[in-house]
């Protein structure tokens, strides 16, 4: 695997290296030696699926707070989807800040979300499947979201949400959350 680092300090985009001949390839998707050079998580323990019928929809921005904060290892497994964290840890240098990455069916691109960020992602074409593993188990009590379109963050979606859920287009701006409760 090819771990690169992102912009975001300990927020990784992994592709898989490819062992390609006359038949196609071959490549590890998850390696946990592999991850813990890194200093990367490997306590996953659930792993999601969401499927989505059309393209321009958004899902985000989403995470859970401690003690119950999660990894996220992402990959879109159909079609293609613009997939976006933002640095939601208050002591970090990089504080709401955001990187968005590709994925996509194609170039089986992964991307490592550590704990104290927010993840949501537009899909860039119809049918499209993502894949989630996370390292802590879903609890209700502790999910938060964040506004998609928060001036907090300023994020460029490549194109324009079509379908968002109620429950994410009323998600609080920042400015709105008390500081204890980001991660």
């Amino acid at each position: 695997m090819i771990f690169t680092e992102t912009k975001l300090k300990g927020a990784y985009i992994i592709d898989i290296k490819k062992l390609e001949d006359e038949r196609g390839f071959f490549g590890r998707a998850y390696c946990q030696k592999e991850f813990e050079q890194y200093g990367l998580n490997t306590n996953l323990v659930q792993a999601n699926v969401s499927y989505n019928y059309k393209k321009g929809t958004l899902r985000g921005m989403h995470m859970q707070l401690a003690p119950y904060a999660e990894t996220k290892l992402v990959r879109c497994t159909r079609g293609a989807i613009y997939d976006v964290i933002v640095d939601l840890r208050p002591d970090s240098e990089t504080y709401k800040q955001w990187v968005g990455v590709e994925l996509t069916a194609d170039n089986y691109r992964m991307l490592y979300v550590p704990e104290g960020f927010a993840h949501g992602y537009l899909t860039l074409e119809d049918n499209a499947d993502v894949m989630y593993q996370v390292t802590a188990f879903y609890a209700a009590g502790a999910e938060r979201g964040h506004r998609w379109n928060d001036p907090a963050f300023n994020i460029q979606w490549p194109i324009a949400p079509q379908i968002i859920s109620e429950k994410d287009q009323n998600h609080p701006l920042l400015e709105a959350i008390p500081e204890q409760t980001t991660i």
